[in-house]
């Protein structure tokens, strides 16, 4: 009679060392000891070690190699809108050689916002500096193009970050406009303001802002959670006169002589909402294109983009260096 016995089974999965009864045709297995046991599990331990070893070689190698294009259809619906807004708004980076060649027989006039575009959103308003790159970029636009800062801040304040004599500035949105200081040819009086639409409000405004302040400050008292501050997201009070970016941009051509000329190709680059006025002008005349500044999707009137203000710097770079070739070309 032959004396059946329990036979120890390892289970490759991981669960472990586990009893079962054999069936009747397994042959009788010697009883493994404790010190078989250690032996067996620590081979397996081995084994499954060198198997994570060998997934993280893959997983390594799988990083270091170039990206593989996917399928739009496995795309999220966000990654599908953005690629379709870039066929209708695409890089001025990659179109640049089609926008210089746009330029042919004609003078590139610029036109530039400043906070978002030549500078980082900051959340002090109060340190949105130009990165020392993006002035030379800027200063050395200005020595070929006519070049113009159009922006909501005061001209002042844009003028201080920026410090360049040769640009134009329009600020206010375009309500305070003044030439560069180093030429005359624009100049009206000691100060060098081309335009101050809004200049009959201004007694008004200096008379009401205090007591405009202290009314302000009268409701914020009964909010004792809210206080008064300053930054980005403020109230504007402006005149109730119909002028905006896109009206700035149409008294600075015209101040350069180019009002009713097809000698010309206007470039405004900015990235806020104000901005889509001096985008209609352009789109409207057929002349010229506006470049929005924008890592998102938005409807606009601009025909080209750039993701943020080092794409702006990469751009006026390139245009500066198209410039000096042309200038050598025989």
């Amino acid at each position: 009679m032959t004396n059946q016995q329990n036979v120890v089974v390892f289970d490759l999965k991981p669960r472990g060392v586990r009893h079962v009864l054999p069936p009747s045709s397994l042959p009788v297995a010697k009883p493994l000891s404790r010190q078989d046991i250690k032996m067996l599990l620590m081979k397996r331990f081995e084994t499954e070690k060198a198997g994570a070893k060998i997934n993280a070689w893959v997983d390594s190698m799988r990083a270091s190699s170039p990206t593989r294009i996917k399928s739009t259809a496995s795309l999220p619906p966000e990654t599908d809108e953005k690629s379709s807004w870039i066929v209708h708004h695409p890089s001025a980076l990659s179109m640049f050689e089609q926008i210089v060649a746009a330029s042919k027989g004609k003078q590139i006039v610029m036109f530039l916002d400043y906070d978002g575009t030549l500078s980082p959103i900051v959340e002090d308003p109060d340190q949105a500096f130009m990165p020392r790159e993006m002035r030379a970029a800027l200063r050395d636009v200005a020595r070929y193009f006519p070049t113009a800062i159009v922006t909501g801040r005061c001209r002042d304040k844009v003028y201080s970050f920026v410090k360049l004599a040769g640009l134009y500035y329009a600020g206010s949105h375009g309500m305070d406009i003044k030439g560069p200081s180093k030429s005359c040819k624009y100049k009206k009086g000691n100060q060098g303001v081309l335009f101050q639409p809004a200049s009959e409000f201004l007694p008004m405004i200096d008379k009401s802002w205090a007591a405009l302040a202290e009314q302000v400050r009268s409701v914020l008292n009964e909010y004792p959670k809210l206080k008064l501050t300053q930054g980005r997201l403020v109230l504007e009070i402006r005149p109730t006169i119909k002028w905006d970016k896109g009206r700035a941009l149409e008294f600075l051509l015209e101040a350069l002589g180019y009002a009713n000329s097809n000698d010309v190709l206007p470039v405004y680059i900015g990235d806020d909402r104000t901005d889509e006025d001096a985008f209609k002008v352009l789109r409207d005349r057929g002349q010229g294109f506006g470049i929005l500044v924008s890592k998102v999707p938005k409807e606009t009137n601009a025909f080209y983009s750039l993701q943020e203000p080092s794409e702006v710097k990469e751009f006026l770079r390139r245009l500066v260096d198209w410039k000096k070739l042309s200038q050598q070309a025989p």
